[in-house]
This record gives C-alpha cells, structure tokens and sequence, in this order.
C-alpha cells in the first residue's frame, strides 16, 4: 500500500498547504489530490502545487463532470499533464442532484449512462487517433439538436498527449463501484471501511483488480486524545451524511445506512437537515470514525491501520495538513 495526500477544498493559507505537499513529496508519497464542491475548484490549487513540486503525482479528487464537457476536461488533464512531466491523475465524479442541477444548472441524468460516455470521451480526445465524434444518449459531438447551426465539424486535439493519463472515479453506489472496476484505472472511495469489504463484493465479483487502484480518502488527526481526534472528524461525517443530498436520495447516507449505522444515519439527518449542525455533528458514533479514519496518539493509529495494511487498498490518500502524521505514515506503511 502507497500513500498519498488529499489536501481537499483549497484554503486560505497557501503556504502552508504546499509546504505540507512538499513534505509528502520529501516522504516518497505517490501523490497529491485536490477537490472541489461549490467554492474553490480543483485544477488551479494543483497546478499551483504542482509548480513547486517536481516528482509527486497531481490527481483530481473530484473533477465534476457536470461543471465540465468531456473535451474542457479532456483538454484541461492533457495541459495539467504537459506542463507537469506526466503527473496527472484524472480523478471524475458526477456530484449529486443538489450540486450538478443545483449550482451547475445542468441534469443530473442517468449516472451508469453519462459516466461511461464521458469517460469514453475524454479517452478518445487523449488517444487522439482521430477526430472526435460521439453521438450518444448525454452527449452529441458534433452537436446535432435544437438550434445548431450545422457548422459543427469532427475535431482533433492540438496538443500531442505525451501519455494516456490514468482516469479515478467516485463512486458509492455497487453498480457505480462495478462500473469504474470496469472502465476506470481506479478507484477513489468515500468513508472507506476496509474491515466492510462484503459491501463492495457484489460490483467486484468476476473482475480482474490486479492493475486497479483503490484510492480512498482517510481522514487522519494524530494527537494525545483519541476523543478530542475524533472531533475533528465528525463535522464533516454529519455535513455528508446528513447534509449532502436530500432525504431518500443522499447517496453518503446510504453508504452509513449499508455499513450497519441505519439508526444513527437517520439520526443524523434529520439533525443536519433541521439546522442542528453540533448535535448532527455528535451523533456520530466513535465506533463510525474509528471505521473509516486514523485518530488518537501514535500507538492507537499504528493498530488502527492495520485492517487497511490488509486490504485490498492499493492507495491511501490521507487528509491532514499535519507534517507529524506525514511522518508516522509514512514510518507504518513502509
């Protein structure tokens, strides 16, 4: 198992945050990855990391599909990688409801469909074999419908692609996770359980994983008090359980909900969704953030993160701007 880093949404002390990156790099960590929701976007802190960095890979956890066409983001990876020496991990996710038709304008649509035509897109443009033309359910290049011109004409890619880059994909849902199994290089996780692996048996049955990486991002707070560690965690827990996605249709949720937490996963929601932040925010169980995060003092994580040792985790992609705990990673997972 390799490790990376995620520095998530991008904040405001960007020193900081790309010195952390450096000292990942300093460690031999595999790679960097950044995210986006609907505030700071993803490719501009990591080209920013990426120029003051020479060797660590630059993945995307997540591009939003919806924010994008296939060919924008195509072409965005491709400079990403040019500029970079071949470092960029093209990491994609479709979002949810709330965000793609809610901040995006755009529809949701059918996930399974639009994710397999977008990614087949996006290959196509980097193969650069021919020009491009896809007519499909979500996508119709050249455009065809209501109000085109008629102009519109198969285009290649300028640029020459040194490489064709490796393309992630979030995924929650089985037949989501069964579909980036099949057509993705690999795999980025939310709220990954490694001792839960029945979960995901279904979508993994009769599929060859020995080429596949498993990327989830582990929230990681190294300090003298296990409860005070798990604090740091639970906020964000309560904001995607309970917050990202309506009732009946938060797909977070659901995966507490498959993971054995129904009760509190209610509990949870109604909370948040009632504007009870703090109290969504402790009925987390522990045993929850123990399940899916490495906090406490050294000795607590060095048990805590065997399970994941054992895993089918190829990649753990942490999230902590704590140089110290870079460092007892990087002294485990060795």
């Amino acid at each position: 198992m390799r490790l990376g880093l995620n520095l998530g949404y991008w904040g405001a002390d960007a020193a900081r945050v790309v010195d952390v990156a450096r000292h990942a790099e300093s460690l031999g960590f595999h790679s960097v990855w950044t995210a986006e929701a609907y505030g700071s976007d993803s490719i501009v802190p990591l080209a920013w990391v990426g120029a003051q960095t020479s060797k660590i890979g630059l993945g995307t956890a997540i591009m939003q599909m919806p924010a994008r066409s296939p060919a924008m983001t195509a072409m965005t990876a491709v400079t990403l990688d040019l500029l970079s020496g071949g470092r960029a991990l093209l990491g994609l996710g479709l979002s949810g409801p709330q965000v793609a038709e809610g901040w995006h304008g755009q529809a949701y649509g059918k996930p399974l469909a639009k994710t397999r035509e977008y990614v087949d897109i996006v290959r196509t443009i980097i193969r650069r074999e021919a020009p491009l033309e896809h007519h499909g359910e979500h996508y119709d290049i050249p455009y065809t419908g209501p109000g085109a011109t008629g102009l519109g004409k198969p285009l290649k890619l300028i640029v020459h692609p040194q490489r064709q880059i490796p393309i992630y994909l979030a995924a929650i849902g089985p037949k989501n996770v069964a579909l980036a199994a099949d057509i993705a290089d690999g795999w980025l996780p939310v709220w990954f359980n490694p001792r839960r692996m029945d979960v995901y048996a279904d979508a993994f049955e009769g599929r060859d994983l020995s080429t596949f990486d498993i990327a989830p991002t582990v929230s990681v707070v190294l300090g003298d008090d296990a409860a005070t560690c798990r604090q740091m965690v639970k906020p964000m827990l309560a904001l995607y359980i309970g917050g990202m996605g309506a009732r009946g249709r938060n797909f977070y949720n659901d995966l507490a909900c498959r993971y054995g937490y129904e009760a509190a996963a209610k509990e949870i929601q109604d909370l948040y969704l009632d504007g009870k932040k703090q109290e969504a925010a402790a009925a987390v169980p522990d045993e929850m953030v123990d399940e899916v995060a490495l906090c406490g003092p050294k000795e607590r994580i060095a048990e805590l993160i065997e399970p994941w040792k054992n895993s089918p985790v190829t990649t753990m992609v942490v999230a902590t701007v704590q140089t110290e705990a870079l460092d007892l990673l990087a002294e485990l997972v060795s």
